[in-house]
């Protein structure tokens, strides 16, 4: 293969690499006047042609150049501007599958809540379909261990507590995994787990109170349950499944 089928775009910081048939499919589009040197809104810099446009919706637009197919993650929320980008570049067969009813239809997102409770601990597992839920909800949930600050005075006072803020675990980019209540430390001392989720200020270790503020703040966003069951007869691990229509 020569150098000259080789094409390097800079599309908004972003850079691609991609045969030039590639761009050339579609000889209405201003990719094939891009090529031809015909559109002088694009300029080459240091070899590579600069396309000042969103990169990241681009990448859409070059694996649809690819492929032929339009195939989007699964809570993918940008298909207006996405449309606006392929009307952009004059890709009518592209616009055409973005207006497509199939396409724009409101799509649901999904949450599970996982909620088991074991003497004095309770455990919760979030899973989300929609990867921006599970960081909301990361940046909402604050868990605090209790730990002595300063050592007792005597053997008769009792020792000075602290909260110290705990990370959440991410297992992935679609669930995030705490604990609340009594967590037995490695050195045979008592510590109290407690969870804050903002906007609410207040830090609580009992498991249920804790589930009750986690379902609210899911209401409060937009969602609503759609079913409870048991996960596990042995261990009795609870799912709440919640459901919200989103509109594109």
């Amino acid at each position: 293969m020569s150098g000259q089928e080789l094409v390097t775009l800079n599309v908004g910081g972003k850079v691609f690499t991609t045969r030039s048939s590639t761009l050339k499919q579609f000889p209405g589009s201003r990719l094939m006047r891009m090529l031809d040197g015909r559109d002088k809104e694009f300029k080459m810099v240091g070899g590579q042609i600069f396309v000042d446009r969103d990169g990241v919706l681009f990448s859409f637009i070059l694996d649809f150049l690819r492929t032929h197919q339009l195939l989007l993650p699964t809570d993918f929320s940008d298909h207006l501007r996405l449309q606006r980008e392929a009307l952009f570049y004059e890709l009518n067969p592209l616009v055409d599958l973005l207006n497509q009813e199939h396409v724009l239809q409101p799509r649901p997102a999904l949450v599970e809540v996982y909620f088991l409770s074991r003497n004095t601990q309770a455990f919760f597992r979030v899973f989300g379909s929609c990867s921006k839920t599970i960081e909301m909800l990361t940046g909402r949930i604050t868990v605090f261990i209790e730990q002595p600050s300063a050592p007792a005075l005597s053997s008769n006072s009792f020792p000075q507590m602290t909260l110290l803020p705990l990370p959440l675990q991410r297992p992935s980019y679609h669930d995030l995994v705490f604990q609340c209540g009594s967590d037995s430390t490695t050195d045979n001392q008592t510590g109290i787990r407690y969870v804050s989720i903002k906007p609410d200020n207040r830090k609580l270790a009992n498991g249920t109170n804790v589930l009750g503020l986690l379902i609210d703040t899911l209401l409060m966003e937009g969602f609503h349950l759609v079913g409870t069951r048991t996960v596990s007869s042995e261990d009795r691990t609870e799912c709440y499944s919640f459901e919200r229509i989103k509109k594109p």
